[in-house]
């Protein structure tokens, strides 16, 4: 079983999704939160569900962003963590870092990439006039939103959407595709295996 270090920014949904899904998944265990934001709510659900949480804010740090991954770095180091999980860890990691963990650092991205990498993902979907929406889990590399693709769940785009109600269908979708991908990628499976079934339940359940 692989040891998981999560890093967040925010309330933790992603990671609250992890955490449940653990138990039955059972290829790995997170082992250990780092926000880079006190206060963030997803260090009380890590606490919560009996996993060690730290604060290490980017701030101190100013412009130093691989000073800052370096204590991160150790962090996870010290706890033995395997694989590194992003869940709505809001910073640019630099190539010190990915290198670092190379093929050891996954994220979940909230469209269909390679398109619409970055923010506003869901106004920007709709702006294209795309019919299909969705969300991504890749493995992390130098490049925001890039790297090999380990699965994607899709939902179908209604003409009443607004980024607003994308988003909240979207985010059950996330909740069922990241801890199969996890858990995929942690016990070395093909990862078709693992997301078919989140896609098909997904666009089953919203027809519209």
């Amino acid at each position: 079983m692989k040891k998981v270090g999560v890093l967040i920014s925010g309330r933790g949904s992603n990671l609250q999704a992890l955490i449940d899904a653990q138990p039955r998944l059972g290829a790995y265990q997170i082992a250990l939160v780092i926000s880079n934001i006190a206060g963030a709510g997803g260090l009380a659900r890590a606490e919560a569900a009996g996993i060690k949480a730290l604060v290490i804010e980017h701030r101190p740090y100013g412009k130093d962003r691989e000073s800052f991954e370096r204590a991160v770095n150790a962090a996870l180091r010290s706890a033995g963590i395997d694989i590194v999980a992003l869940a709505g860890f809001m910073r640019v990691l630099t190539p010190w870092f990915v290198a670092a963990w190379r093929d050891r650092i996954i994220n979940i991205h909230p469209s269909l990439l390679p398109a619409f990498p970055g923010r506003d993902t869901h106004a920007r979907a709709l702006a294209a006039g795309v019919k299909l929406h969705g969300c991504t889990v890749h493995i992390v590399r130098d490049a925001v939103d890039d790297g090999p693709i380990i699965g994607q769940a899709a939902i179908p785009v209604t003409p009443q959407d607004t980024p607003e109600t994308l988003a909240e269908r979207l985010l059950p979708v996330e909740h069922a595709l990241y801890p199969l991908c996890l858990a995929a990628f942690a016990g070395g499976d093909a990862p078709p295996a693992a997301f078919q079934p989140a896609l098909n339940y997904w666009f089953a359940a919203n027809p519209r």
